[in-house]
């Protein structure tokens, strides 16, 4: 079982479309939907080499 780190949506089984986050808080999971309205943040976040 997996919940979204920012939403709360809980599934048995994660979707290909779920996005991992590293961070002081260890592994976040992010649903689609929240993937996308916060994907402009995720991006920012990005090393410079990935670019």
């Amino acid at each position: 079982m997996t919940a979204c780190g920012v939403c709360g949506t809980v599934v048995e089984e994660r979707p290909a479309t779920w996005s991992l986050q590293v961070s002081e808080r260890g592994q976040v999971w992010l649903c689609d939907t929240c993937t996308r309205e916060n994907l402009r943040s995720i991006e920012g976040r990005l090393d410079e080499a990935w670019w």
